[in-house]
């Protein structure tokens, strides 16, 4: 099992995001990805969910061009935290987190083990006491933590998270880079989470992917791809680790 890119390339008109990139995500494989602000993180992520098309290669699931799977397959199996949403809420923090089982479900009303689990995922996230109150009334931070439990609900084999730590403090971001390293590990999923800190990278992540600008790219294990070299070429100035 494994989620593949297969020699992709990816590009905007007049612009080169990646070129003949391939590297796998495993199960219990947690990887981070950084990158200069538009080299194509987000790009790639969305391409790896199967929502953007590669110029050139193809994204493999489990040896199968992922392309050729319907929507809803795809999201049994893969889970897409986006960067930012565009749609408001209305309902209830525990309403929004269960809509992460929409794929498991045949109809629209959720079941009972639909709500423990969504229970069980805001309990890991400390949300447990907010289950009631509307989503539009947390702040910043406890709304990115029930996105957070929203995609743990759905319960994918992959989880593809674009900047899962953005209005995090530091104590939520520590405990959410434990809680997916340690679900990747102890139930054998693949993780993905483009990052910006590449110290906590080295903290949570056992594989790193490096976006240079205009192709290149750098992926493997975090404790030979993060150095102190390939950081300066990436961001242009020491980076301590």
């Amino acid at each position: 099992m494994s989620l593949a890119a297969d020699a992709i390339t990816l590009a905007y008109p007049g612009r080169r995001l990646c070129e003949s990139l391939a590297f796998s995500v495993e199960p219990g494989q947690c990887w981070g990805m950084l990158g200069n602000n538009g080299s194509g993180k987000t790009t790639l992520l969305h391409t790896l969910a199967g929502i953007h098309r590669p110029q050139a290669g193809v994204v493999r699931l489990d040896g199968q061009p992922l392309g050729g799977l319907p929507a809803r397959a795809r999201a049994l199996r893969i889970g897409l935290l986006l960067q930012e949403e565009q749609i408001e809420f209305y309902g209830s923090v525990l309403d929004y987190v269960c809509l992460g089982r929409y794929p498991h479900r045949a109809g629209l009303t959720r079941g009972e083990d639909d709500e423990r689990i969504a229970r069980a995922q805001l309990e890991k996230l400390g949300l447990t006491a907010f289950a009631d109150r509307s989503l539009n009334s947390l702040s910043g931070g406890e709304r990115q933590r029930a996105r957070l439990a929203q995609a743990l609900t759905q319960d994918p084999n992959y989880y593809l998270l674009d900047e899962p730590l953005q209005h995090l403090d530091l104590r939520h971001q520590l405990q959410v880079l434990a809680l997916f390293g340690a679900t990747a590990r102890s139930e054998r999923r693949g993780v993905v989470m483009v990052m910006h800190d590449p110290r906590l990278v080295l903290t949570c992540c056992d594989h790193a992917l490096l976006l240079y600008e205009d192709g290149p790219a750098l992926a493997g294990a975090a404790a030979s791809v993060l150095t102190a070299e390939t950081l300066k070429r990436l961001y242009g100035v020491p980076v301590p680790l």
